[in-house]
């Protein structure tokens, strides 16, 4: 039997769920009311979870009670769960905020998904607001799922991702891998969601061992894209059974991979029952704006009328003399958890008194020391602690914003009973909170800037040492799922500058990435693990793993066509490399130097150079990552050049050897990217049909959203050149969206500049000119391919002259002709100019005859035979205006010809027609 009083919060186990029953604690935890339950001994303080047994007679008592067992301690709580046992101060200023939070869950409940960012300082209430709003919603038939960044998160992929899901299934500190995989199975089949395109996926996420996910062939990106559709996929169907709503704090400590996600996430719930909100700080700068769905609440500091009436509450006193008050409305400048902290600090520095129920300055306030800042209240309150107590702080706070029972007994190494009595006195202070049942207690600093103050006071030195602790500690304890912990203990050993332990950690934490395809947290750990090899002392197997790790940045940026920071990756370590013979990443670093001569330098003869002198010690190696790497890279120099044989013997390589290896989305690619870079640029367009249709058909098959990509985007490019605009347009457009999803800018660079070209066949010049825009704008912002993004630039000019804007730079165009070192678009870029000077005015008629006649020899020259018909279709055109028919028709027969014999259909159709019209 045990007694409960009112600040107990419980939860109650109903059938398969857990509904919290804070807000109906007056029918269940009367003072003095009387519970059973076979674990008594335990009801001492902390938030339990219940399930019923049916009712008793209780001797003693006229009626039954509701009979409860002890199930566990819940381990879900807020810092605000915590604080509000204690007591909070009434919400003041926030109403309004809390009713458009309230009208926007009502409107998610209905299907019309939302989505609320709430941004303001620290100290402002971003977390009261969430935890009001998750109060007022307790009653509701809704699941509710919580995430947090913390500030050694932001190297883990997936941190508050993960804390969703192991709250949505369950999954309890301690729990095995196989007693998680029995959980995720069990949520799937209540979701009614595919296991096997979901499972492997989410136990990666939970760092399972034998998640099954390496068994599935696939890209990296597209790995990367079947997370994000696994953890989408059971969030929407989550809120089929109930609304969802899910909140995430912190997004100014989010990693890169989790915000991809949230991205995407946003961009489907608009008919869901899903309800997000997200805290951050004003540094953080959001990517998803824009949505009519998503709602942006700016918290401002409070009024000085909000400001006395939360002063009023704290002092439990109406009366507040008018020199405390305003000495309080100077320091704490609206800023509510200033507010608190100050009012407690002048209170416990007995700096205000109380005399029958009025509060005032103890003496004149120049004769007072008085805290100038939220930082100065703070150490006030830390440094009036016990020794012991002020340690116990101070090592919390290197562990992070929430630490651990355990964890925090092994760095002090006090006595079990001394250590509780300084956590007790911690509590009892309320910088610290206290969450779940001892030994499986952890501690919450009562606010990031508490945690923040406390952690800046050390003093540098110890605060290294004090990480090396905390780091040892940790790979003491968790040695069972010590994987779950590579990137913060990276972040603990290099704080520490035990750099040995910090260069191994971020190589954990990076392959762990990759394995999760987040490429960009693997790059984030990769630069650090080279920050911290090159500070430690040179051996040759130290100079050897620097070299690794800028080499294997170097591949991921060039992955990702970051071309401009591969180079700078790789940069520092290329003498040491070529010193010390390292054969295999010279190779690598050929490559990657390779695709930087010619996609950013414009350097062709050099890039392809480097690029066989890779393939040559590739081929010597056996190295088939990088003969296959290589081969894709030189295949696209050469077609740049011109030398489509050269290209199509190389690319034709790589797709051996993806065929050797049965890599169906690296087959596909291969065949889609032959079908455009050799048979369309040829003016084989049968050719390229056909191929694009295949590398469309195995990426289907694959299911591999990378290959999708590319299939999609290079199918598009091949119905354009057949002639079949509708097709080209609808692939296109999923090519584009695909691409925009992955990030996989280049190939969105390409689908949008097809998209571009059919839509000024249309002649929706307008669309034409923003889809010009749109593809070259990221191949501006990473400096790649200037070539191209000048071709796009002519193009956008010949859409903005068709659209009767005048204001034409033709001296600007001339020099972006002159400046191409893209030999295949030269012939384009004449004939664009030409039709630019046609179309901008009659005068110059005779000019822009010079420029097709150069298109014409360039593209004969090239063997670019499909840009070729277009320059006699263009010639046509221009003999009609001068009303020389009889040219007009020899050149259209010429156009004719050309696309009859390479297979462009609906080009025959067009201009067969054309023809039909003049005789």
């Amino acid at each position: 039997v045990g007694t409960l009083g009112n600040d107990l919060r419980v939860e109650f186990k109903a059938v398969g769920d857990t509904v919290n029953l804070a807000s109906r604690m007056e029918g269940l935890a009367k003072p003095g009311a009387t519970y059973v339950t076979e674990d008594a001994h335990k009801l001492t303080e902390g938030l339990f979870r219940f399930e019923a047994l049916g009712r008793k007679d209780v001797k003693g008592k006229k009626e039954p009670v509701q009979v409860y067992r002890v199930i566990a301690p819940s381990t879900r709580r807020t810092r605000f769960d915590v604080s509000a046992e204690q007591g909070l101060t009434p919400l003041v200023g926030r109403e309004r905020e809390l009713e458009l939070l309230m009208d926007g869950f009502e409107r998610a409940k209905l299907g019309r998904g939302q989505a609320f960012s709430i941004m303001a300082e620290a100290g402002v209430g971003k977390s009261r607001l969430l935890y009001e709003f998750r109060k007022a919603v307790v009653n509701e038939d809704v699941t509710f799922l919580e995430g947090k960044c913390l500030s050694f998160s932001r190297g883990i992929a997936y941190h508050p991702v993960i804390d969703i899901l192991k709250a949505n299934f369950d999954i309890q500190e301690g729990d095995r891998d196989a007693k998680i995989k029995e959980k995720v199975a069990s949520g799937l089949k209540i979701l009614d969601a595919d296991e096997a395109s979901s499972l492997p996926y989410l136990l990666e996420l939970l760092s399972v061992k034998d998640s099954g996910i390496d068994k599935i062939p696939m890209s990296s990106e597209a790995k990367k894209d079947r997370i994000i559709e696994a953890v989408k996929r059971i969030t929407l169907k989550g809120s089929e059974i109930r609304p969802l709503v899910i909140a995430i704090e912190d997004l100014h400590w989010i990693d890169n991979s989790s915000e991809k996600y949230l991205k995407h996430l946003l961009d489907s719930i608009s008919g869901a029952r899903v309800f997000l909100i997200f805290t951050y700080r004003p540094e953080f700068v959001h990517t998803w704006g824009g949505k009519s769905y998503h709602n942006q609440l700016n918290l401002n500091r409070l009024s000085n009328r909000e400001c006395i009436s939360m002063v009023t509450y704290l002092l439990g006193a109406d009366d507040v003399d008018s020199a405390l008050e305003e000495l309080i409305l100077e320091k704490t400048e609206g800023v509510p958890f200033f507010i608190e902290e100050f009012v407690k600090s002048l209170a416990q520095l007995k700096i205000i008194v109380r005399e029958n129920d009025h509060f005032q300055l103890a003496k004149d306030i120049q004769e007072l020391t008085i805290p100038a800042t939220i930082q100065d209240v703070i150490m006030a309150r830390v440094d009036a602690l016990p020794e012991g107590a002020k340690e116990v702080l101070q090592k919390g706070s290197v562990i992070e914003r929430e630490f651990r029972y355990e964890l925090i007994k092994l760095i002090t190494g006090f006595p079990e009973r001394i250590l509780l009595s300084h956590l007790s006195a911690l509590r009892d202070s309320e910088l610290l909170f206290e969450r779940g049942i001892h030994p499986k207690t952890t501690y919450i600093f009562k606010h990031a800037l508490t945690r923040d103050v406390v952690y800046d006071s050390i003093l540098s030195r110890r605060k290294k040492k004090l990480h090396e602790q905390v780091g040892n500690a940790i790979e003491d304890h968790y040695t069972g799922n010590i994987d779950e912990y590579y990137g913060v203990l990276a972040e603990h050993f290099i704080q520490s500058e035990n750099y040995k332990k910090g260069a191994n950690y971020t190589k954990l934490a990076s392959r762990k990435a990759r394995i999760a395809a987040s490429f960009n947290d693997a790059i984030t750990c990769g630069e650090k693990r080279a920050i911290c090899l090159e500070r430690l002392p040179r051996t040759e197997r130290i100079e050897k793993e620097i070299i690794d790790a800028r080499v294997t940045v170097g591949l991921y940026y060039t992955q990702m066509n970051h071309m401009v920071k591969a180079k700078e990756a790789v940069e520092p370590i290329v003498n040491l490399a070529f010193e010390s013979d390292y054969k295999k990443r010279i190779a690598q670093i050929y490559t990657i130097f390779g695709t930087y001569n010619f996609a950013v330098e414009g350097d062709y003869p050099k890039g392809i150079q480097n690029l066989k002198d890779a393939l040559e010690i590739a081929t010597e190696l056996n190295d088939f990552a990088n003969l296959s790497v290589a081969n894709h890279w030189i295949g696209h120099a050469y077609s740049d050049c011109c030398e489509f044989e050269r290209a199509l013997y190389h690319l034709e390589n790589c797709l051996k050897i993806n065929e050797a290896a049965k890599v169906l989305w690296g087959i596909s690619i291969m065949k889609s990217c032959i079908a455009m870079t050799v048979f369309n640029n040829q003016g084989k367009i049968e050719s390229g049909y056909r191929s694009s249709q295949e590398g469309l058909r195995i990426a289907r098959e694959s299911g591999d959203s990378l290959s999708k990509a590319e299939a999609f985007t290079f199918h598009g490019c091949s119905c354009f050149h057949k002639g079949f605009m509708e097709e080209a347009e609808a692939f296109l457009l999923k090519g584009s969206s695909l691409c925009d999803r992955i990030n996989y800018f280049a190939m969105g660079a390409c689908a949008n500049t097809y998209l571009g070209n059919i839509y000024f066949e249309r002649g929706e010049y307008q669309k034409a000119i923003n889809y010009y825009n749109k593809a070259n704008l990221p191949l501006e912002q990473f400096g790649v391919w200037p070539s191209w993004q000048k071709t796009n630039e002519i193009a956008k000019a010949r859409a903005k002259v068709m659209n009767n804007e005048k204001d034409i730079n033709l001296e600007l165009l001339f020099k972006y002709r002159h400046e191409n070192k893209q030999k295949l678009n030269d012939g384009m870029m004449s004939r664009y100019i030409a039709e630019i000077i046609l179309n901008n005015d009659n005068r110059h008629v005779n000019e822009a005859n010079d420029w097709i006649n150069q298109a014409i020899e360039t593209n004969k020259k090239n063997g670019t035979m499909w840009h070729l018909g277009r320059d006699y279709a263009l010639y046509a055109e221009l003999h009609k205006r001068k009303k020389d028919l009889s040219k007009a028709k020899e050149n259209l027969s010429k156009a004719i010809d050309i696309f009859q014999e390479g297979g462009a259909d609906g080009w025959v159709e067009k201009y067969e027609k054309e023809l039909a019209e003049l005789y």
